[in-house]
């Protein structure tokens, strides 16, 4: 089967949760024999392990310039190839992964609405390269608010649309409530212009349908990781605690950081080691230069792996004894925690959101989600050997039964067909 994949680039400068669970879907299909085409939008995808397969369409320097100047109107040509060029690309890209959704409000609305004159010749253009190229069997929009694309597909090709769900909220609600209120209810709208939506757990499913009660076609597929690429039978020989997600307020290291420091102080685990990894923006650098100061009395046991990779996955886990992200917010799915369990990794995780559903009996949750209680949790795992092993085990087997890539190839595959049939 052949399957057109839109995603948005972030730039590649740190661990996006939809960027990797779409890397996820597109090697699970390509190594079950599949076509995955990668057609990226806003940002051009860099990462030799997940690269584009066609043009960038809706680039993000003229397209957010056009809606926020221009009235969604006519840009200058010469203003736009300005814009576009690889070297403010570029640029973009270094600032990308903002957390503020001030600002973007016109450009949010344009790629749901799919209803101004910049985002016609956008989805035209696109649409001609879909004409002219191999048709696909199935198009997977990235995300709900991409889904005026879908409306314009349909209204020119005929080609099913399948389109994923996870985190719309956390954008869209910090959108100023106006802006938010006709962006859910536009993606509402155009709930019938997609044939299949995907969420990535039984969790966001429910957030989903009661933020767009006209969804009724949602099906759940878990992210899936090739476990062989991960696999390891040799865990570090100290203690080791890893976060591995961007490095941000949002994603709570600076919780991760405190309760570090207060097991150092008790010395409640000889040896004990932290591994920082996922990449951050410029907008996370002070933040970060804060972290390093809460960790200096113990900077000879934390590790930084400062350089971000899809790839540098792997190497990653095979360092830690398990996975922790005191995340505060909701989190739709914990892909960090499917990679780490498929290392034999077990997580110690925040009681929020997905958690418990995704980390199952490998992970230990606590609450409230601050240093004292994660300190305690952490203290409860790593100085328990038998404990630490049962969880070990059953992150090892949550791994082969719900979160191996050839189980998600089946379930995506089977949401295509059924796409595909109901299309006809």
């Amino acid at each position: 089967m052949k399957i057109l994949l839109i995603i948005p680039g972030s730039g590649d400068a740190f661990y996006c949760g939809n960027c990797f669970r779409d890397n996820l879907y597109a090697q699970a299909l390509r190594n079950a024999g599949h076509d995955v085409i990668i057609m990226p939008l806003y940002l051009p995808l860099t990462d030799k392990s997940f690269r584009a397969d066609t043009p960038l369409f809706f680039p993000a320097t003229s397209y957010y310039v056009a809606q926020k100047y221009f009235g969604a109107g006519k840009m200058p040509t010469v203003l736009e190839k300005i814009l576009d060029s690889p070297s403010l690309l570029r640029l973009a890209s270094s600032f990308s992964g903002t957390t503020s959704a001030k600002g973007m409000e016109q450009m949010t609305l344009s790629m749901i609405k799919g209803d101004d004159k910049y985002f016609a010749r956008q989805t035209e253009k696109l649409i001609d390269w879909i004409a002219e190229h191999d048709r696909p069997d199935i198009i997977h929009l990235s995300s709900s608010m991409l889904t005026g694309i879908a409306k314009a597909i349909k209204n020119h090709i005929d080609i099913p649309v399948v389109c994923s769900l996870q985190d719309e909220e956390i954008w869209i609600d910090n959108l100023e409530s106006r802006y938010a209120r006709q962006a859910w209810e536009s993606i509402g709208q155009n709930v019938r212009y997609v044939d299949r939506f995907v969420a990535s757990s039984e969790y966001y499913k429910s957030v989903a349908m009661e933020k767009v009660p006209q969804l009724t076609k949602v099906e759940v597929v878990y992210p899936g990781v090739n476990i062989e690429r991960y696999k390891s039978v040799d865990y570090p020989a100290q203690p080791t605690i890893g976060f591995y997600y961007r490095m941000s307020y949002e994603n709570g290291l600076d919780i991760l950081a405190q309760a570090f420091v207060k097991l150092k102080r008790e010395d409640a685990i000889p040896d004990l080691k932290l591994k920082i990894g996922g990449g951050y923006t410029r907008e996370n650098r002070s933040f970060i230069n804060g972290i390093r100061a809460v960790l200096k009395p113990y900077a000879n046991d934390v590790i930084w792996s400062d350089d971000y990779t899809l790839d540098e996955h792997t190497a990653f886990y095979k360092d830690i004894s398990l996975i922790c992200a005191p995340l505060r917010f909701n989190e739709a799915v914990g892909l960090f925690i499917c990679e780490a369990f498929a290392a034999g990794r077990p997580a110690v995780v925040p009681d929020t959101g997905s958690f418990g559903e995704i980390a199952g009996n490998a992970g230990m949750l606590y609450s409230p989600n601050d240093s004292e209680h994660l300190a305690e949790a952490l203290r409860k795992m790593l100085t328990d050997n038998a404990l630490y092993e049962q969880y070990q085990g059953n992150a090892l087997n949550l791994s082969q039964e719900r979160y191996s890539d050839t189980a998600a190839a089946e379930n995506l595959l089977k949401i295509y067909c059924e796409a595909d049939t109901a299309n006809k």
